[in-house]
């Protein structure tokens, strides 16, 4: 793997900078970085796999390790990278309708199990 530089930030991150793997293999280049920089809301990249169009996969947030000036590294090793998911449609543009609305009683009792699962409470 190249020297990649200073560690950086996702609000950087440039088009065609290469990303690697974690045990330091070129698994493609940065295609476009998904983010809310208004929120400091950082939700992953979509790297391009491919020389030819159409190689584009989508790496989760908790999928990049480290983001450095001159390149990304995953926290999936090569063999895993290359099964990453090809990019979908934006769950937040889900329309939600009268009928997906949990009630009150109910929604109190999930966020309360919630936080008793992830600790958060």
């Amino acid at each position: 793997m190249e020297d990649l530089g200073a560690p950086s930030s996702y609000l950087i991150l440039e088009k065609g900078l290469p990303v690697y793997s974690s045990d330091g293999k070129s698994v493609g280049k940065v295609e476009h970085v998904l983010a809310a920089p208004d929120l400091d809301l950082f939700d992953g990249i979509v790297l391009d796999t491919s020389v030819l169009p159409g190689g584009h996969r989508f790496a989760d947030a908790t999928q990049v390790a480290e983001i450095y000036e001159r390149g990304v590294v995953l926290t999936l090793e090569a063999a895993a990278a290359e099964s990453l998911p090809e990019p979908s449609a934006n769950p937040g543009e889900i329309e939600v309708g009268p009928d997906d609305v949990v009630p009150d009683e109910l929604h109190d009792k999930l966020r309360r199990a919630w936080g008793r699962i992830s600790g958060k409470s």
